[in-house]
């Protein structure tokens, strides 16, 4: 599962300057995107586009929110592509998250966000920044073997203290609480 923002985006271009040969098995997807078009600078589908391109995977095996249905049919959609792929004997192996400088990560800004998933795979989210988006839930993050925070960037360091201290009003924290286990990788500066 591939995560979005900056932090992420120089070791998709590293990675997709190697010749990579994938597994099997392999299935990437995405924690989360924001409804514009695949095309579009913003979306964390085209930011990844240099690590897909060198997997050249077929398309089955990319889940991505399809932003060019409506916003509730993306996220309905996307829930139903996560099903089926946890229902496959591949499940889910390595989950890449962010860690924004509020405590949010995928598109899980807060408490309401989270009260949404209930009971869901994912949701259509209403982002600060103005734009809607699809997010992964708690519940999908659960099934995920190894849920990994990679935190770099300025302003973070308050948002990891209560990471690392498993403050249930953190966001971050309140979606990966029932992940058996949650690695955090931080660049220090």
């Amino acid at each position: 599962m591939l995560s979005g923002g900056t932090t992420p985006l120089p070791a998709y271009r590293a990675l997709g300057e190697r010749r990579i040969v994938p597994g099997a098995q392999l299935r990437v997807l995405f924690c989360d995107d924001r409804y514009v078009p695949a095309t579009s600078p913003a979306s964390n589908y085209y930011q990844s586009q240099p690590l897909l391109q060198a997997l050249a995977l077929p398309a089955a095996r990319v889940l991505r929110v399809r932003t060019e249905l409506p916003l509730a049919d993306a996220a309905t959609d996307y829930a139903a592509q996560l099903n089926t792929l946890l229902k496959s004997s591949a499940g889910v192996g390595l989950g890449l998250l962010g860690l924004g400088p509020d405590g949010h990560t995928a598109s899980l800004f807060n408490a309401a966000d989270l009260e949404r998933a209930r009971g869901q795979l994912a949701i259509a989210v209403q982002r600060p920044d103005g734009m809607s988006g699809v997010s992964v839930t708690p519940q999908f993050l659960a099934q995920v073997s190894e849920p990994l925070f990679v935190v770099a960037g300025a302003g973070k360091d308050e948002a990891i203290r209560r990471l690392i201290a498993q403050d249930l009003s953190l966001t971050a924290w309140a979606a990966v609480q029932e992940c058996a286990a949650v690695e955090l990788w931080v660049q220090q500066d």
